[in-house]
């Protein structure tokens, strides 16, 4: 009997230590940056701060696929993205707001926006698709999704090149650059409104797996049904909550990456002017910190034969990224008066941009992925990680 006992205990614990070791981590890990902080251990202040950060953002990732599963698509993606893109937002408006003291942060907040699409289209995406491919050899998927999104995107990396074109002209002063990033950003927002009816109400059909993909999966879950058990993490506790709550508690995580944020900030941007760390770097790791959540949940998505998913959260993170997240930094950077962040970004970032929304669509174009596309992705990130560095 007693045997039986420590087993069940043991089961018990280690069902605790998989469904909630990201919430304990996360917060500990905040409280241990904010004493760091405190006692003037900058470099493991933010070290700890960013692990802190990257939990809890992982928690509301979590609560948010709950959320997702509850709802059909496009909705149910857009609640991961849309719980992404605001940690993204809070984490870059509070480096923002060291500009009043370091003006050059302004450039690793810029290339915190451009990395993370860069992230989203070759880490999530490519890793995603690389991870399903091995496991499903082709993956279907809605091909009007992707054209969708890669056409969306498109007009949004020509959008962003006015202003960067403008400041590389020796006629144009800042102050019209500065007017022309906000009349682009209102642009933008525009934009994203339009997309957000065509997403949601006259073509929410280009953004739902296509009839062929569900049967597919349907047949894989009945051939391996241990696998794809849904009941398997029923004892979960947020979901029992209802949709209100759920969401309720997602608002109050992302107030404590707030103040993580805050933490990582301070002491990263002294940490980056002590070692010299390039502002293409800075705002490299700033993206995979903030996307790195959404990353476990696309991966989990394409090993479960749901490349759709895939396609929607990285694409729609993306298309998000740019138009929604652009437009409110700029907003607050007004609000707070800081009136030196432009959308002038450099050659690299919109070549990147481009680039990286080419290899998007040339991927997903036929409606099926394979590992091969996932790992040109993949490979094309490496490249860019290197010239952000050194550039």
């Amino acid at each position: 009997m007693e045997p039986q006992r420590n087993s069940e205990a043991s089961h018990s614990l280690s069902y605790y230590v998989e469904d909630y070791w990201d919430i304990v981590v996360g917060i500990i890990a905040i409280i241990i940056a904010f004493y760091l902080h405190k006692s003037g251990y900058g470099t493991l202040s933010t070290i700890s701060s960013a692990i802190g950060i990257a939990a809890l953002s992982l928690t509301v990732s979590e609560i948010a696929e709950i959320l997702s599963e509850r709802l059909q698509e496009p909705y149910g993606s857009m609640v991961l993205t849309f719980s992404a893109v605001i940690v993204e937002i809070v984490l870059l408006y509070i480096i923002l707001l060291e500009a009043r003291e370091s003006p050059e942060i302004v450039e690793t907040v810029k290339g915190g926006i451009i990395s993370a699409v860069i992230v989203d289209m070759n880490v999530l995406l490519g890793l995603s698709v690389f991870i399903g491919g091995l496991k499903f050899v082709e993956q279907e998927h809605n091909k009007e999704t992707s054209s969708t999104y890669t056409t969306i995107l498109f007009v949004a990396g020509l959008a962003l090149l006015v202003p960067s074109l403008l400041s590389e002209s020796h006629r144009h002063s800042q102050e019209v650059v500065l007017e022309v990033s906000y009349i682009i950003a209102a642009l933008l927002m525009l934009f994203y409104i339009i997309i957000f009816i065509f997403q949601t109400k006259t073509h929410t059909k280009f953004f739902q797996a296509t009839a062929r993909s569900r049967l597919l999966r349907l047949k894989r879950k009945m051939q391996d049904q241990d696998e794809f058990d849904e009941d398997e993490n029923s004892d979960y506790i947020f979901e029992r909550f209802n949709n209100l709550s759920n969401f309720l508690i997602i608002f109050v995580l992302i107030a404590i990456i707030a103040f993580g944020a805050e933490l990582f900030a301070n002491d990263g941007v002294k940490l980056a002017k002590e070692y010299g760390i390039s502002a293409g770097l800075a705002g490299l790791i700033i993206a995979i910190i903030s996307v790195s959540p959404e990353i476990f949940t696309a991966v989990k998505a394409a090993r479960n034969d749901q490349i759709q998913r895939v396609v929607n959260i990285a694409m729609g993170a993306s298309v998000v990224s740019i138009l929604l997240t652009v437009p409110i930094l700029l907003l607050l950077a007004y609000i707070s008066g800081i009136h030196n962040l432009m959308l002038n970004f450099n050659p690299l970032q919109i070549g990147a941009l481009i680039m990286t929304i080419i290899l998007a669509w040339k991927a997903t174009e036929e409606g099926h992925t394979n590992y091969f596309e996932g790992i040109s992705h993949l490979m094309f990130f490496v490249c860019y990680a290197i010239i952000a560095t050194y550039y």
